[in-house]
């Protein structure tokens, strides 16, 4: 038996799968599970042991469809449900005589707009893992409530001699990056908490992240790791699961963490935990079970939040509210909230 998971994007959004990639596993021991993922997030995924082969496209799938009707496939899951999975979806049954099964789970795009356009919230308090869970019940697909998976090869491991000695004994991984500015803290913000924490600090990001991270770093070069466009994604997740806490936006990084079982202060900008992307550790959801491992920072006072399901280059009112008005003091009692666990 073979089967084809599908999620093209992002890095954050294809760590939420890995749950579903563990419980197919576990509910076909014998079968092939092969994964269809963009090639710049290959990395995310190429060390998962319960799959058996990644596929990769760049942006169209058409170039890779003869070598996926080549695996004959009996089942394709779409985690992403786009026009490009409907092509990858539709050739294979067209290829099979529509004998290749495929299930799909629900965007909840008509609520999602509600949210973000008339503020009006009637989305399920959940996890999006949950949903996606919820479109294989049929199928005996279940959660196992062991949460998120994310894996890393021995030669992509950070070592000691990577960091600075003074981080060596235990440091807090700041992701201040981010693919969408409006999901960014400003820089000002990040100076106030990084000066406030009385601990040692790594900073992570892409290289774009690097300049803003430097300035970051002046407030105390020595407290202050500037690893921003230093290391891979995988050697950045391998700093995550070193590290004791992590502090981050709404980003792949954060998510990464949650499948570490990482204390995560998650600051929010212009979209909201509720849209259902929360760190998620395999059984919590933000009303009913909440995880005290997790501390959502957030400006709830605005009319115009959420203004995106996903976010903007730029502040739509050009105010840019939701994170210049997010308090940095919350931000650092939380951190000096796990500080004081852990010594405990």
């Amino acid at each position: 038996m073979k089967i084809l998971i599908i999620r093209f994007s992002s890095i954050g959004d294809i760590v939420l799968t890995t749950p579903i990639i563990r419980c197919v596993k576990k509910r076909w021991p014998h079968a092939e599970i092969h994964f269809l993922t963009k090639s710049k997030f290959k990395d995310v995924v190429k060390n998962n042991p319960y799959l058996t082969k990644v596929h990769t496209i760049i942006d169209d799938a058409q170039p890779i469809m003869l070598e996926l009707i080549r695996e004959n496939y009996h089942m394709v899951i779409d985690l992403h449900n786009n026009l490009r999975t409907w092509y990858v979806k539709s050739i294979l049954k067209q290829a099979f005589n529509s004998q290749v099964t495929s299930y799909t789970f629900s965007k909840i795009n008509i609520r999602k707009w509600l949210l973000t356009q008339l503020k009006i919230n009637i989305l399920p308090d959940k996890s999006i893992v949950e949903r996606y869970f919820e479109a294989l019940h049929k199928i005996g697909v279940t959660n196992d409530g062991q949460g998120l998976d994310y894996f890393i090869a021995s030669d992509e491991e950070v070592t000691k001699d990577d960091l600075p000695f003074s981080h060596v004994l235990g440091f807090i991984a700041c992701s201040i990056g981010g693919a969408h500015e409006t999901k960014k803290m400003p820089v000002e913000k990040w100076k106030a908490v990084c000066e406030a924490i009385d601990y040692p600090l790594i900073l992570l990001g892409g290289k774009e992240d690097a300049p803003q991270a430097e300035m970051i770093k002046q407030i105390d070069p020595v407290k202050i790791y500037n690893a921003c466009g230093k290391f891979s994604i995988n050697e950045s997740a391998h700093i995550i699961m070193k590290s004791r806490f992590v502090i981050s936006h709404d980003t792949g990084l954060m998510h990464i963490a949650a499948a570490f079982k990482k204390p995560i202060i998650s600051i929010w900008g212009n979209t909201v935990p509720s849209l259902g992307m929360f760190p998620y550790y395999g059984y919590n959801n933000l009303k009913k079970n909440i995880a005290p491992q997790l501390y959502i920072i957030e400006n709830n006072q605005l009319s115009c939040r959420p203004c995106s399901k996903i976010g903007y280059s730029a502040c739509p009112k050009k105010h840019f509210k939701c994170m210049e008005q997010i308090s940095t003091t919350s931000i650092v009692t939380a951190a000096e909230k796990i500080i004081l666990s852990l010594k405990s």
